[in-house]
C-alpha cells in the first residue's frame, strides 16, 4: 500500500524507508507496530512522539498498532496509570482496536519459554546476591566472570525454577539468568537476569504469580506473540537489541520482529524521567500528574494544548538517529498556530485600574457588537457592554511615558479595542502613590463596535466595563524550570532548578460577561494577553478558572523576572 509520506512527495524518514523497502521486497505483507508503555506513571510529551510514530506508521501503511502494557513490575504499577494511558492515547486521536493488550496476558507462555531455555541449557538459576551479580558482570573494559551456579544440571535448574514459581524462596535470593557469554563486549549479553522473585500482588493477575519476567526478555517475546513486524524503540535500547535477537533466535520462534531504534525526545526547560516526574508529584512540587506546568499529556491537555498541536509538533521535529535537544519554543509555536486559527477572542483585564470617561452618559450601557475572530467571520459575533467606567490594565497607563510608549498617559490618546478613542484628562493616586483611577474623555464620533471610524492612533488597548464585568481567577503558567537543561549540573539537584514563578494566580482579574458562558476545556485568546483554557478539572458552569496556555509570542528571557 502506498503510504501518505510517499504520496505527498515528502522524503521518508529512515524508519518509514525501512518499512517501505520491506513491503516492496515482500518481506512483510503488512505492517504491525506496538506502543508498549509501562503503567508506572503518566505519559509525557516524549511518549507522545512514540505514540504518533507507532500509531501513525500503522495508519500510513494500512496496518495496525497494538497498545500493550508492559506490566511486569507490579510494585510500581497501578490501574490508575493504565486508565490514564488509555485516556491519553484516545485523546491524541488514536485507536488500538478491540482491546488493549498486556504483557501479563503472556505470563504462562513466557514461563514455558523460560523452561524451554533451561532444557536447552541456555538458562540457569543463580543464587548470587544482586550486588554480587553486578560485581561478577565486569566493566566496559574488563570481562565478567562466571557465576558459581552457572553449570548446574538441567534437572536442578528446572527444580529450582519451579520452586521459585511456587514461592519457596525469598525475594532476591534466586534469579533465572540466560546463559550467553560473560566475556561479551556488550554487558547486556553477560548472562542477563530474565526472571526474579517478586511477592507483590499484580493489578491484573493478583497473587497468581510470585516470579516476574524482566523487560528485555518479555518485550521481544510479546512482540513475537503479537506478530509485530517492526518494534520501534528509543536509542537507549540499541545495546539491548542483541539480547532481543538472541532470545528469539535461540527459541527459533516462528516470527522475528525487527527492532529499530530512534532518538528520544529531549526538550528544553523540562525533565523526561518518569522517576523524576514522580518525585515532583510525590514531593508536592507540582499539583499532581496533570499540573498544567508538567509536560505530561494530561498536563498539556489541562493547560489547553490540543491533540492537533502535539501531533503537528511531532511531525515538525521528525525522526532521527542522533540525540538532540528541541527548544521549548517549537512546541509553544505549534499551539499558537493552532489556537490563532481556532480560538475565539475575548477581553479580560488581569491587573485592573479604573478609567472614568467624564463626558460619557452616566448609567448608560451601550452594547457593542464585535467579531469573535477577526479573520473568521464564521465564528460569529457577540455583544460587549460599554459604560462610563471601565477597567484597563495597569501597564497600559504611565504618568511619564517614554517616547515609544503608545498607550495611555498625559497628552495621549488611545483607541479602546472595538470601541472609541479616549484622551487622558487626569488621574488620582492613593496614599501609597498607586494610581487608583484615571479620568478621560471620549470622542463619540470615533466609532464603536467591530467597525470603528478610520482615525488612526498608535495605541489600541483592551478593556472591560467596570460595572458589567465579572471577576475571574486566572492562572499564569510558565516554564517549570528556570534553566534549559535542569540535569546538566550533576552537583545540583534538579529540584533546585525549579522556576519559582512558574505559577502565578491572579484572583482579581475582570472579564467581559461572555466568559462566564465558557465550558470547562474551552479555549480563547484574551486580547493582547495570550491564549487561555477554562480549566477542565476545576471550572464550573458559570464560574470558569482560566489557565494560560501560552503567550501571544515567545517572550521568555530565561529568568522570568
Amino acid at each position: 500500500m502506498e503510504n501518505k509520506e510517499a504520496s505527498d512527495n515528502r522524503p521518508l524518514d529512515f524508519i518509514r524507508q525501512i518499512i517501505t523497502d520491506d513491503l516492496k521486497s515482500g518481506k512483510h505483507r503488512g505492517t504491525i507496530t506496538r506502543f508498549p508503555p509501562e503503567p508506572n506513571g503518566f505519559l509525557h510529551i516524549g511518549h507522545a512522539k512514540s505514540i504518533c510514530l507507532n500509531f501513525g506508521i500503522a495508519e500510513e501503511f494500512g496496518g495496525s498498532c497494538n497498545l500493550r502494557f508492559d506490566d511486569t513490575n507490579p510494585s510500581k504499577e497501578s490501574v490508575t496509570y493504565v486508565e490514564s494511558i488509555m485516556e491519553d492515547v484516545r485523546w491524541m486521536g488514536f485507536s488500538w482496536g478491540d482491546k488493549a493488550l498486556y504483557a501479563s496476558n503472556y505470563f504462562p507462555q513466557l514461563f514455558d519459554f523460560a523452561v524451554q531455555l533451561i532444557k536447552m541449557g541456555k538458562a540457569y538459576v543463580c543464587q548470587l546476591s544482586p550486588d554480587e551479580i553486578r560485581e561478577y558482570r565486569g566493566t566496559l573494559i574488563e570481562p565478567g566472570k562466571e557465576s558459581p551456579y552457572r553449570n548446574r544440571s538441567v534437572e536442578e535448574n528446572l527444580d529450582l525454577f519451579l520452586r521459585m514459581k511456587n514461592g519457596e524462596f525469598a525475594e532476591g535470593s534466586h534469579v533465572l539468568r540466560a546463559k550467553i557469554d560473560m566475556a561479551s563486549p556488550n554487558v547486556n549479553m553477560r548472562d542477563p537476569v530474565i526472571y526474579r522473585i517478586l511477592k507483590v500482588p499484580h493489578h491484573r493477575t493478583g497473587d497468581q504469580w510470585l516470579i516476574y519476567p524482566m523487560y528485555d526478555y518479555t518485550h521481544c517475546l510479546s512482540d513475537m506473540l503479537e506478530n509485530i513486524t517492526h518494534s520501534l524503540c528509543t536509542l537507549e535500547f540499541e545495546d539491548h537489541r542483541p539480547l532481543y535477537d538472541w532470545v528469539l533466535d535461540t527459541l527459533q520462534t516462528p516470527c522475528h520482529p525487527r527492532q529499530i531504534e530512534f532518538a528520544r525526545l529531549n526538550l528544553t526547560y523540562t525533565v523526561m524521567s518518569k522517576r523524576k516526574l514522580l518525585k515532583m508529584v510525590e514531593g508536592k512540587y507540582v499539583d499532581g500528574w496533570d499540573d498544567p506546568r508538567m509536560l505530561t499529556i494530561s498536563g498539556l491537555r489541562r493547560r489547553g494544548y490540543t491533540p492537533a498541536s502535539i501531533r503537528s509538533f511531532c511531525r515538525a521535529i521528525g525522526i532521527g538517529k542522533s540525540e538532540s535537544r528541541i527548544d521549548m519554543s517549537v512546541l509553544e509555536n505549534e499551539i499558537r498556530n493552532d489556537l490563532n486559527i481556532n480560538a475565539p477572542r475575548r477581553m479580560c483585564v488581569l491587573n485592573p485600574v479604573k478609567v472614568i470617561i467624564d463626558n460619557y452618559p452616566a448609567g448608560q450601557v451601550e452594547k457593542l457588537t464585535v467579531l469573535n475572530h477577526p479573520q473568521n467571520p464564521a465564528m460569529g459575533e457577540r455583544t460587549v457592554p460599554f459604560t462610563k467606567e471601565i477597567f484597563i490594565e495597569q501597564d497600559d497607563f504611565m504618568e511619564e511615558p517614554p517616547k515609544k510608549y503608545h498607550r495611555l498617559g498625559p497628552d495621549r490618546e488611545v483607541r479602546l479595542r472595538f470601541g472609541y478613542l479616549i484622551r487622558y484628562v487626569s488621574h488620582v493616586k492613593d496614599e501609597n502613590g498607586q494610581v487608583t483611577e484615571i479620568h478621560c474623555t471620549y470622542d463619540p464620533e470615533s466609532g464603536g463596535g467591530a467597525t470603528p471610524d478610520g482615525r488612526k492612533v498608535k495605541g489600541i488597548i483592551h478593556w472591560v466595563s467596570a460595572t458589567q464585568a465579572v471577576p475571574v481567577t486566572v492562572r499564569l503558567y510558565d516554564r517549570l524550570f528556570k534553566v534549559e537543561d535542569p540535569e546538566a549540573d550533576k552537583d545540583i539537584d534538579f529540584l533546585q532548578q525549579l522556576n519559582p514563578h512558574s505559577k502565578v494566580v491572579v484572583n482579581a482579574a475582570m472579564a467581559e460577561p461572555s466568559l462566564q458562558q465558557l465550558q470547562p476545556g474551552e479555549k480563547v485568546q484574551f486580547e493582547r494577553l495570550g491564549y487561555f483554557c477554562a480549566d477542565p478539572v476545576e471550572s464550573r458552569s458559570g464560574q470558569p478558572i482560566f489557565n494560560r496556555t501560552v503567550t501571544l509570542r515567545d517572550s521568555w528571557q530565561g529568568n522570568n523576572n
